[in-house]
């Protein structure tokens, strides 16, 4: 008994709360990218017309009116989620976001009968939930980790695909067995369940936290960066929006999220479509790639730290190859995809490749924000997220615009060629001005850090 409370650290046991809050984040925001599909009324598709529930007689354009009205709501909440966090901390930020967005869901089949512009509403009021949730973690990072664990820590975060691939498939079996409103009241239960333990069991430092071991406490504490914590004024609001890597990571975070959630929203619809899959076949074809997602974002974390630790390159060399990768690799594919994808095995291969290669973003982009300015963190992927949320929209938009006449290869072909031209842009933006460097800026002292990092045996930022 002794060893097991032993290995059931504090940190541990936040760092699997954050997985399962992440996972969680998809299943809330995904649900209706499958169910969608037999929501709406479809002449055009050849995958089965079986009833699963009620139908509602919305055009591609209203159908990606819904998927877009999320990004609205995101775009409002990442920055004050973000800057709330540093100042309040991240527990209540990332706890309430999700209540919220758990009693959202379960209200969505009630606003499908009531009027279609009910559901807009609601999926905007879903986005201004869950829109808080990605830039409270960087704030908690500062607290529970040391430099060189940043990027295992924030890989967590991508535990969001394993929600995704657990999202698809199970909405398939729901909406075929009991369905499609049964997904909004599972996905709502289950949220419910997860806030009633974030809030008993997480707390948003070592030094908050009243069932913590003497021993854990002083050892996260010696091993973190000194004085991480944003003060609650005099924000360097010009400094930081002036700030040439600042921009490097707000901007292509942007044009990574807008390629993200082109997959992760249209790719059920393009399954359907397309390839013309039933709604199981959907499910499962839906999740693959998200299970490699995760996987490489793990695995890519934990060498880019090691890499750190070894001395061997900086922390501005790391950040640089993983993003490239990042953005390289799934231009190579969507390029395949845009020319032979209208056959199964190549979309299965090439969505499933393409996410593996994006997840080298979470040693990355993601992780840089934290590198630059761990005091405020939070602020600025918040700014990122903001953005990336209007990308979100856009994409959708994109999709409806392209495909709005005929859902066939040859338009999806255009959708994946645009993927190719901004992932190539992004790439060339952030090896001319990313940095790994905390700036000068950032209320800890620098020679705090430097001897942090000496401590550590990590090469100073640069």
């Amino acid at each position: 008994m002794p060893l097991v409370l032993e290995f059931i650290t504090c940190k541990r046991v936040l760092s699997l709360m954050i997985i399962l809050g992440f996972m969680i984040h998809h299943m809330l925001r995904l649900n209706i990218s499958i169910t969608i599909v037999e929501m709406a009324t479809s002449k055009k598709s050849n995958a089965t017309r079986m009833s699963h529930g009620p139908r509602y007689n919305w055009n591609e354009e209203e159908k990606n009116d819904i998927l877009g009205y999320f990004f609205c709501g995101f775009f409002v909440t990442p920055v004050p989620g973000g800057r709330l966090s540093e100042m309040y901390g991240t527990r209540i930020v990332f706890g309430v976001s999700l209540l919220c967005a758990a009693l959202i869901t379960v209200l969505i089949p009630l606003a499908c009968r009531l009027h279609y512009y009910w559901v807009l509403f609601a999926r905007f009021v879903l986005g201004m939930a869950l829109g808080m949730q990605w830039p409270s973690i960087p704030p908690m990072a500062a607290k529970w980790v040391s430099p060189s664990d940043t990027s295992k820590f924030m890989s967590h975060m991508k535990a969001s695909a394993l929600g995704a691939a657990l999202t698809y498939p199970v909405c398939g079996y729901l909406i075929a067995s009991l369905g499609w409103p049964s997904v909004f009241y599972f996905s709502g239960g289950i949220t419910l369940l997860w806030t009633m333990a974030w809030f008993y069991l997480v707390y948003d430092s070592p030094e908050q936290h009243p069932r913590i071991s003497r021993e854990e406490k002083e050892q996260l504490i010696n091993a973190r960066i000194v004085n991480c914590t944003a003060k609650k004024s005099k924000t360097p609001w010009i400094k930081i929006l002036t700030s040439a890597p600042v921009w490097a990571f707000v901007v292509c975070n942007l044009i990574f999220c807008f390629t993200t959630y082109l997959l992760l929203h249209q790719v059920p619809s393009y399954i359907s479509q397309v390839l013309h899959l039933n709604i199981k076949q959907n499910g499962w074809l839906s999740s693959l790639p998200h299970l490699g997602k995760y996987a490489a974002a793990v695995i890519s974390s934990y060498l880019a730290d090691r890499a750190l630790k070894a001395t061997k390159f900086s922390r501005t060399t790391v950040r640089k190859v993983c993003t490239t990768i990042s953005f390289w690799g799934p231009c190579i594919l969507f390029s395949i995809q845009a020319i032979w994808g209208d056959n199964y095995t190549v979309s299965v291969v090439v969505f499933t490749s393409a996410f593996a290669f994006m997840s080298f973003s979470t040693p990355g982009i993601l992780a840089n924000c934290v590198d630059i300015a761990p005091a405020y963190s939070g602020t600025i992927l918040g700014i990122s997220q903001a953005l990336a949320g209007a990308s979100g929209y856009v994409s959708t938009k994109v999709v409806g615009l392209i495909t709005k006449e005929e859902q066939s290869f040859r338009q999806w072909g255009y959708i994946f060629w645009i993927a190719v031209g901004v992932n190539m842009v992004a790439s060339v933006i952030f090896l001319i001005f990313a940095s790994g460097e905390v700036q000068s800026w950032n209320s800890t002292d620098s020679k705090q850090i430097e001897e942090a990092d000496r401590e550590q045996n990590l090469p100073l930022r640069g």
